[in-house]
């Protein structure tokens, strides 16, 4: 699949440099996310590359979105914006997206780059245990302009009832520089986001 061809090459860069820099030669304790700040900098920037240049060659499963927070007259960088692959894409006759002051309905799981210990990312939240099961899972429910992050309010007010997305959010649209309850400063989020329904309150 395509999706391999793109971030497969991230995930290897990122798991190689842990293997040469997460265990102290000092003491051998084993650090979980050894240069953090910099991983993270880099596995977005070059995911951001590789995806522009499947968007300017006609791809429309990958999307590249500006913050909600900022106007196309603002100074803008790759933190500015999240990163989308679109895993299934809702029904056509669905048009309309969800808005600010709006609440909504979505099955979502998170979780970071790979670290020294969970080579597939740390998961850390998740709103459904796997295997899903679209009959048992309950959707959470969220008001959209009520205090999350700016990343995750970005992808849901580009949303229709029925898309299913994996979302990239830059540190600076997550949860910043400061660690988050286990969640370490500087992390790159990786949602997977099921939009369920939305409704003006």
């Amino acid at each position: 699949m395509q999706i391999k061809k793109i971030i497969y090459p991230l995930l290897l860069t990122v798991v190689a440099a842990f293997a040469m820099t997460s265990c102290s030669e000092d003491d051998g304790i084993v650090e979980e996310f050894p240069d953090w700040q910099l991983r993270n900098e880099t596995y977005f920037n070059n995911l951001t590359d590789s995806v522009q240049r499947l968007i300017s060659s006609g791809r429309t499963d990958w999307k590249r979105i500006r913050t909600w927070s900022k106007g196309e007259g603002d100074y803008l960088s790759n933190s500015d914006y999240i990163i989308v692959h679109v895993l299934e894409n809702a029904p056509s006759s669905e048009t309309i997206t969800p808005i600010y002051t709006d609440s909504i309905a979505a099955h979502y799981k998170v979780w970071t780059i790979p670290s020294t210990s969970y080579r597939d990312g740390k998961v850390f939240d998740s709103s459904y245990k796997e295997p899903f099961d679209k009959d048992l899972a309950v959707a959470a429910r969220f008001y959209v302009g009520g205090g999350l992050i700016d990343g995750f309010t970005t992808a849901v007010q580009n949303m229709r009832r029925g898309d299913v997305w994996e979302v990239y959010i830059p540190y600076q649209l997550g949860y910043g520089t400061e660690p988050k309850d286990d969640i370490p400063g500087y992390s790159t989020l990786i949602y997977k986001i099921m939009l369920i329904d939305h409704w003006s309150e």
